[in-house]
């Protein structure tokens, strides 16, 4: 059975000078942000949803109702937090809260200054080397900008609950939710990548999610039987069964366990993590000249790619039509952007 024990790094973790979000992301998500921040006016968009968002009150409400982490309270995570901003190339270290609540979850929050919502049962749950790793999540959540969508789903999500008794004032907003609960768990797989690269600990990311799933028990639990599960989940039934684990899914924010385990495990192992470790990776300097058509490309061939090692029947039934559902947006995207940017 592997080792599943505490064990911190035998070497110095590398930083990643000037490293762009575009290093770590999932395609998915990058190709939609990709395309989001080459539209003209978007930014402006974006500025006068934080003003309805109101960080300032989401700050206060946090500021009065937790625990603010620095020198003399939560050392440990403030610590975390001003390490990752640092080997991510973060300009500004995000504040950390810790508040009390027995769900094990964590958070990023905010547009102009993100700040970072740590649950006291993710504290209890993981020790300080699986605790950096999520530290790390948030702050990759908070470079490639996901804290702007966290925020405004949050909003978004109350507002559904005070228009609840409207007739049909619920729908609307419940599908820009559901819209953005599907970008935001591919936004996980990407922010568990940046993870990685601020711990620089795999067998650490592997404990988290295990524990995640099944608690602080780890001499109970197997790494080789996890992924075998993983495999077991992505193969498991018929069309039926694959219909079922597809309507799940559709209120969670965050992918099941097993998947981001399978999905962290295959990253590590493709060449991608050791690429960046060695210095090779995209820099920010250069986001402005992404192009959305290759980002979009290379989102709709991991699409291939996961289904063709996919067992699941019903991805095999969608395939086609999600295929050609890719190649349409790209040439949306392209359009849109010809016209909003003069061809930009």
């Amino acid at each position: 059975m592997p080792d599943m024990t505490t064990k911190t790094p035998d070497r110095a973790r590398t930083r990643f000078p000037g490293i762009s979000s575009r290093a770590y992301e999932h395609p998915a998500d990058r190709s939609a942000l990709v395309a989001l921040r080459s539209l003209t006016g978007f930014d402006v968009v974006l500025r006068r949803l934080s003003g309805l968002i109101n960080e300032r009150a989401l700050r206060l409400e946090f500021l009065g109702g937790a625990v603010r982490a620095g020198d003399n309270q939560f050392r440990h995570l403030h610590d975390m937090a001003r390490d990752a901003a640092y080997i991510l190339d973060l300009p500004e270290v995000p504040e950390v809260y810790v508040k009390q609540s027995p769900e094990p979850n964590a958070t990023a929050i905010g547009s102009d200054h993100p700040f970072i919502v740590v649950n006291t049962g993710l504290l209890d749950l993981h020790d300080d080397e699986e605790l950096r790793f999520v530290i790390g999540h948030e702050v990759g959540h908070i470079l490639s900008g996901h804290a702007v969508y966290q925020t405004m789903m949050v909003i978004l999500t109350r507002l559904g609950a005070r228009l609840a008794w409207l007739p049909l004032g619920n729908i609307g907003i419940a599908a820009i939710v559901m819209g953005l609960q599907e970008w935001f768990r591919k936004a996980e797989l990407s922010a568990d990548r940046a993870g990685l690269l601020a711990g620089q600990d795999l067998d650490a990311v592997k404990r988290t999610m295990m524990k995640m799933a099944g608690g602080t028990r780890l001499a109970e639990m197997n790494t080789e039987a996890f992924l075998a599960q993983a495999r077991e989940y992505d193969a498991a039934g018929d069309i039926r069964d694959g219909f079922l684990k597809f309507l799940n899914l559709l209120n969670l924010t965050h992918p099941y366990p097993v998947i981001r385990f399978a999905e962290i495990d295959r990253w590590a192992a493709s060449g991608e993590y050791e690429r960046i470790l060695g210095g090779d990776y995209p820099r920010r300097e250069d986001d402005g000249s992404a192009s959305i058509s290759e980002e979009i490309r290379n989102a709709a061939n991991a699409y291939r790619e996961s289904w063709s090692q996919s067992a699941d029947p019903f991805i095999g039934k969608v395939r086609d039509i999600a295929e050609g559902a890719a190649s349409a947006a790209g040439g949306l995207f392209e359009r849109v952007t010809r016209r909003a940017g003069g061809g930009s």
